[in-house]
């Protein structure tokens, strides 16, 4: 990949619009690349966007961002590693959603061989996996707070699809169980049915640690967030926009 190189002069001149278009234009159908392309691709095309971006944050208090945020979510391209460690992720079923109890759940819909025509011919009789990774967050001396407290499956049918509302209602139900249980946090091994033990350990080591959390910019359809699961770690990063 040949880089191209964005004078800061240049991009200093663009509108806000005009940069958040320009992010979504260039990494349009690029989620689905291997993770070390993405990586490549930040570095040599989105960083001086994303430093343009960071400059106009409308919301650089951190206690601000929090009403900015509430609502669903989705991820249009993200650098972190365990969004595709299971095979066959529906990019369009993947949701963040942020609620007003202090909440956060990554939701998506599993479903190896979806890009093929015959599976799809058979999607009534085949199997979807969703998925939730349950959050809690909040803001501590000034910096975004998220912890990890539970993962959620479910086994649906493939051709009823992971809907706007049927994410919002898993997430409500659970974190009203939540609620009503007061639950513990998350367990320090994982109980997670029909997936191997390797898979489980690497959800584990993940789902386990209290990452980093920042938004570069965020507004009130759209987000940069960096992300850090531990100081070696190089940082992760999302491109969101508003779904609800």
């Amino acid at each position: 990949m040949n880089a191209t190189v964005v004078s800061s002069s240049r991009l200093s001149s663009w509108t806000t619009e005009e940069l958040k278009n320009e992010i979504l234009a260039l990494t349009k159908d690029r989620d689905a690349d291997p993770l070390n392309k993405k990586v490549l691709f930040y570095k040599e095309q989105l960083v001086p966007y994303f430093e343009e971006l960071s400059r106009r944050n409308p919301y650089p208090i951190v206690e601000d961002q929090v009403p900015v945020v509430l609502g669903v979510w989705t991820p249009v391209w993200s650098t972190i590693p365990f969004h595709d460690s299971l095979p066959g992720r529906i990019h369009n079923q993947s949701y963040q959603i942020f609620g007003d109890k202090g909440y956060y759940g990554n939701i998506a819909r599993y479903a190896p061989g979806n890009q093929s025509n015959f599976l799809q011919k058979l999607s009534s009789l085949l199997v979807a996996y969703d998925f939730m990774v349950l959050q809690s967050f909040a803001v501590r001396d000034g910096q975004w707070c998220i912890q990890n407290v539970g993962i959620e499956q479910a086994f649906r049918r493939r051709n009823s699809a992971l809907t706007i509302d049927k994410a919002e209602d898993w997430f409500t139900s659970v974190v009203e169980m939540r609620l009503d249980a007061k639950k513990a946090d998350l367990p320090q091994e994982l109980t997670l049915k029909n997936l191997d033990r390797n898979t489980v350990k690497k959800f584990e080591k993940t789902y386990l640690a209290s990452p980093k959390f920042e938004h570069l910019y965020v507004d009130e359809n759209f987000r940069l967030v960096k992300t850090q699961r531990e100081e070696k770690q190089r940082p992760s990063y999302t491109i969101a926009i508003r779904r609800r």
